[in-house]
């Protein structure tokens, strides 16, 4: 992924609060000799530097890792369409305008562990659950033995992030601003969220590409 300086984030704080808020992803392995790698949608959980998922037994993808115990979790989101007509401010003339995307961006990689031993595989059950619905009064995993068997746990160690916050850092502040106006004002999906990023960074100044690397 290109990551200009311009939208690098901020600090590793911005990126993480960034996929937390996703929840849901595309595990991508690459295997060994394949042709094209496996890629796997994905509901998921960051645990501090660790990826939490879980797949069935029969996915692809175990396959791959079991060729190479390695993958990338890609994240998308808080994506909006910029008109051309956004980007000409005063006296400018709006069919000169150049439409854009604003979006952010992570990719997460790093070595990854199986987990098959119902034990283990519960553990990381409890851990999922516990940050998906707290509150919410469930039975222990260990008591599906029967179910647990049809799935395996995914935990991906995270030993790189590269994130990108495309939010109009190529602009001046008085063209980042017009822009926001718009997206707040318009209101479709995805909006308010690219509006609050660019306003975040408007007086902030990036950070690195590569945003954490153990």
């Amino acid at each position: 992924m290109h990551v200009p300086a311009v939208d690098r984030p901020l600090d590793d704080r911005e990126w993480r609060a960034f996929v937390a808020a996703q929840g849901f992803g595309h595990l991508v392995a690459a295997g060994k000799g394949r042709e094209f790698a496996v890629v796997v949608p994905t509901q998921f959980v960051l645990d501090a530097d660790e990826v939490l998922c879980h797949v069935a037994a029969a996915n692809p993808v175990l396959d791959a890792l079991a060729e190479l115990p390695a993958a990338v979790l890609s994240v998308a989101g808080d994506w909006a369409f910029i008109p051309s007509s956004w980007k000409a401010i005063r006296d400018e003339d709006p069919a000169r305008g150049i439409p854009t995307t604003y979006y952010a961006a992570a990719q997460l990689s790093g070595r990854v562990e199986v987990v098959s031993d119902p034990k283990a595989l519960a553990a990381v059950l409890r851990r999922q659950l516990g940050a998906l619905q707290p509150e919410v009064d469930v039975a222990d995993p260990s008591v599906h033995a029967m179910k647990l068997a049809a799935i395996r746990g995914i935990v991906l160690h995270v030993d790189a992030v590269t994130a990108k916050f495309k939010f109009g850092g190529n602009v001046d502040e008085a063209h980042r601003r017009a822009v926001v106006e718009r997206l707040e004002a318009r209101g479709q999906r995805g909006d308010h969220e690219a509006a609050a990023h660019a306003r975040a960074r408007t007086t902030s100044a990036p950070g690195g590409a590569t945003a954490f690397r153990r």
